[in-house]
């Protein structure tokens, strides 16, 4: 009965996770809004317990903020903060391909690919973002350096956080599938196994779509 319990603890954790990740990177939740747990247990249908650990795991991904004495509330980059990250996110690409064997395989950014299609095809913005950052560290993986790649991963999840501020205004001014186009571009210059070629594509790419 006790690894029953756990089980469901940590599906309940799970499910309190991937529902404020898709509130926060889709755009449902500014940044600065308090996430008042009283509110959240009862959306959730979940205790405070299963909703404080996946709060502190939200934390350590940089997507919520614990404030003493004032709760919990959805992180706020500042503008060093974006420069900053995007400066990282650049060195990190650059010594990714530079550092990627010609043989690397194709099929992560395959799968992401047709992922992000897919979601475009629906309309869903949130699953298009996402499915962008999974397209950039599938790229990144190519070079075979898993603590690189997981580096990568984290800095990505904080640029879609600030993405996610501008989602729906950028939705309504690009043009249709203008995101999937450029993605399809990179992906045409990563099958080439032209690393000159991917960086001129990711340095065009730059900070154009939803999630770069």
């Amino acid at each position: 009965m006790r690894d029953t319990g756990e089980l469901a603890s940590a599906s309940l954790v799970e499910l309190a996770v991937s529902r404020l990740t898709r509130e926060i990177l889709g755009g449902g939740a500014e940044p600065g809004e308090r996430l008042v747990e009283e509110h959240l247990t009862r959306r959730f249908g979940i205790s405070r317990a299963p909703l404080r650990e996946a709060l502190r795991l939200l934390a350590q991904r940089g997507l919520v903020e614990h404030l003493p004495r004032r709760g919990v509330r959805v992180a706020i980059l500042s503008d060093a903060d974006i420069r900053e990250l995007y400066a990282v996110r650049d060195v990190l690409e650059r010594h990714a391909v530079e550092a990627t064997p010609p043989d690397a395989d194709l099929s992560g950014i395959a799968s992401a690919m047709k992922a992000m299609q897919g979601a475009d095809a629906r309309g869903d913005l949130f699953d298009v973002a996402t499915a962008h950052r999974e397209f950039h560290v599938a790229v990144v993986a190519r070079a075979g350096n898993r603590q690189l790649t997981s580096v990568y991963e984290s800095i990505l999840v904080k640029i879609q956080l600030y993405m996610a501020m501008n989602l729906r205004r950028e939705a309504e001014v690009a043009r249709p599938h203008d995101g999937v186009h450029r993605h399809e571009r990179l992906f045409d210059a990563v099958s080439a196994r032209d690393a000159d070629a991917v960086l001129a594509a990711l340095n065009e790419h730059g900070a154009r779509s939803y999630l770069v």
